[in-house]
């Protein structure tokens, strides 16, 4: 009766990885065929493999990449957003989780250090409200049309970004 139960639960599980594989390899086929054709040339970057999916965008087009996403891809969970600061440049790096089909993607975007503005996803994802706001509050990272963009770590008089490279602490 044991070595029958453990069979079936063997083949149960067997079963459920050709589903998830499945629907993993569907996601990328439709990701990697639909998204240069409806981003274009803003998309420099898309790589998918093993149910992760790597994007590089234009600052222009995050929000239309983002809404294509989560509407055509079921990428319905924001599980951060946070900022490098490369010497010549900010990088804004989004990560997104399509729970349907098991696949998560990384969005990369590069922002010019003298004109550090972005389109805001909070429309998209309610929580990254608080993702943009801490970009915002360390690094300076202005997130256009963002509902609430003020600091959420430091207090709202503090007129620096202290997890920038240029940023430099007086010690008393």
């Amino acid at each position: 009766m044991i070595e029958l139960e453990n069979e079936l639960r063997s083949r149960i599980d067997g079963l459920k990885r050709k589903i998830v594989r499945k629907a993993v390899a569907t996601c990328e086929r439709r990701i990697e065929r639909e998204l240069p054709e409806k981003i274009g040339k803003e998309l420099s970057e898309l790589h998918a493999e093993k149910g992760f999916i790597r994007m590089r965008v234009e600052r222009s087009s995050i929000l239309k990449l983002c809404r294509l996403l989560r509407d055509s891809h079921k990428f319905n969970h924001l599980s951060l957003i946070t900022t490098v600061d490369w010497d010549d440049r900010f990088e804004l790096v989004y990560h997104l989780f399509s729970y349907p089909y098991n696949c998560a993607a990384e969005i990369k975007v590069d922002i010019l250090r003298d004109d550090p503005k972005v389109d805001s996803v909070t429309p998209l994802w309610e929580g990254a409200d608080w993702h943009e706001r801490e970009a915002y509050d360390m690094m300076g990272i202005v997130f256009l049309n963002h509902p609430d963009l003020r600091r959420i770590l430091l207090p709202q008089e503090y007129e620096y970004f202290p997890l920038r490279k240029d940023f430099k602490m007086e010690l008393e």
